[in-house]
């Protein structure tokens, strides 16, 4: 028997909706939560349609990877895409090749910016469903895509009122503090990108072995969680995360690099479990997995802006510093779905409306501005000081769980300020 679907109903809903839309062929992404016992499934989203696609290929692979990266990056813990589907008016057998082809490239791609060591009870199968548009008659199948020659299996799809009506959310305040030296050509992105990326790596490396302590208490890996679930009751637990320091600090190796990159600071992050037992392992697992997550994340969208406005800021190299502020995480409730929620990345110059307007497009849903909660993370800001002075009494503060991340670019002789509020990056030549 292949695995098993559990499908919160209003997914239905939104199939169906999709189905009454006559021109040419519907994809979009299924997202929810693996277990090695099942699968649940919480909501399904539309691939936004491009201004231009491909002549004689209705269905862009390359599309829809790109759309699954984008929206891996605004899943909490816990939540993940779990794979595609069509919609066409052809049988199904006539669409399995595609949606292999789907499954397989964005599983590719998304898999390429998760720097978490995999685990064993980790689920690798991927669904693909196809709706015929007429019949309304489903189509379940799943891809091993560890497996390049996995081929498609069959899977059962039923749909459920109040799938994650009581799942539990674990959330922490985690403290981040990582130096990162830079080659002489560090005005190369690929360069930049990668020695940061190989830094995030061993940082999650030493996280993923940090001791997590749950409501203040260490548990047993098989020990469940206090109080279990309870039903239409949703239970909350604060974490904290021990990470052991790296062994080699930047002072204590000798190099010759152009620069280096300070990433200090405080970060929320939060998963949620679907066990009716929730066990400690898989708790700690989902959360250590968002903070790697949310973090890379930021990174990355920040290397990514700075990119696309390179030529409006070619000046600014010649500069001794630069400070940019990082994103900070906003959360948006799928009410339908009942205590889960979203997460997107706002920057200083954004206004809310544009982050709504990107949770429309990327999730379709029709998000409010009202209902946006950007009450963990405070926005960051850039202070009027002497950053390269040495940090005063009233520096040395404490950070507190709402306060946002820091990254910085700096030389690699400078003194690392302490984080207070705001999120930054330094940029200095040597």
């Amino acid at each position: 028997m292949g695995r098993s679907y559990i499908v919160e109903d209003a997914v239905e809903g939104c199939l169906s909706k999709l189905c009454e839309q006559k021109a040419g062929s519907v994809t979009g992404l299924l997202l929810g939560q693996s277990s090695p016992q099942r699968d649940f499934v919480v909501m399904a989203t539309r691939t936004p349609p491009r201004e231009e696609t491909p002549a004689g290929n209705p269905v862009d692979k390359e599309w829809v990877s790109e759309h699954a990266r984008q929206v891996s990056r605004m899943l909490p813990g816990g939540l993940s895409v779990l794979g595609v589907f069509i919609i066409t008016d052809t049988e199904a057998k006539d669409t399995l090749t595609t949606l292999r082809q789907l499954v397989f490239a964005m599983e590719s791609l998304v898999s390429s910016e998760q720097l978490w060591s995999p685990a064993e009870d980790d689920v690798s199968d991927c669904v693909a469903l196809h709706i015929n548009r007429k019949t309304r008659k489903t189509f379940c199948r799943t891809f091993d895509v560890k497996d390049p020659k996995s081929t498609a299996k069959p899977a059962d799809w039923r749909y459920q009122a109040g799938v994650c009506s009581s799942w539990s959310m674990v959330s922490c305040c985690l403290h981040v503090d990582m130096l990162v030296p830079l080659p002489d050509n560090k005005t190369d992105p690929e360069n930049m990108d990668k020695c940061l990326k190989e830094e995030l790596r061993g940082w999650a490396q030493r996280l993923e072995s940090g001791v997590c302590l749950m409501d203040g208490r260490k548990l047993a890996e098989d020990a469940e969680l206090p109080g279990g679930q309870k039903r239409n009751v949703r239970q909350t637990y604060t974490a904290q995360i021990l990470v052991t320091p790296s062994e080699q600090r930047l002072a204590d190796v000798e190099q010759r690099c152009g620069g280096s990159v300070s990433i200090r600071g405080a970060v929320h992050s939060r998963a949620y479990l679907h066990s009716n037992k929730p066990k400690a392992r898989l708790a700690q697992k989902l959360l250590k997995r968002d903070a790697v997550s949310t973090v890379t994340t930021r990174v990355q969208m920040l290397l990514e802006k700075l990119l696309t406005s390179e030529d409006e800021n070619k000046s600014s190299s010649k500069q001794k510093r630069e400070l940019f502020c990082l994103p900070h995480r906003v959360f948006y409730p799928l009410k339908a779905s009942g205590p889960l929620c979203v997460c997107d990345y706002q920057f200083s110059d954004e206004s809310v409306s544009e982050v709504t307007e990107w949770l429309k497009e990327m999730l379709d849903i029709d998000a409010a501005e009202e209902d946006l909660d950007s009450s963990q993370e405070a926005p960051g800001e850039i202070t009027e000081r002497d950053v390269g002075a040495e940090p005063t009494v009233e520096t040395v503060v404490a950070l507190e769980p709402k306060r946002n991340s820091f990254i910085g670019v700096a030389m690699a002789t400078a003194v690392a300020l302490l984080a207070t509020a705001a999120s930054m990056l330094y940029l200095n030549d040597v």
